[in-house]
């Protein structure tokens, strides 16, 4: 496992797929008490930067949205 200064480097897919990693070898149980705590962490770590990378890109996406009558505007961005 990489170090946590890693992290802000990563992009979203990334952190995802190593969160997702986490959460699985939690789930399973097989890793040591002290593995486990330290698994944790990063995932916590991991999940923050995940949100902060979606808040910057709705944040994004409102800033480029158009009015219907071609002026600037600010919508709601659906993400589904």
């Amino acid at each position: 496992m990489a170090d946590a200064a890693d992290i802000d480097g990563l992009s979203f897919e990334l952190a995802l797929a190593e969160l997702e990693k986490i959460v699985a070898q939690l789930e399973s149980g097989q890793a040591p008490l002290e593995q486990s705590i330290e698994l944790y962490e990063r995932g916590a770590k991991l999940k923050a930067h995940c949100e902060s990378r979606l808040e910057a890109a709705r944040l994004r996406v409102e800033k480029i949205v158009m009015g219907a009558d071609g002026a600037p505007g600010v919508e709601a961005a659906e993400f589904n």
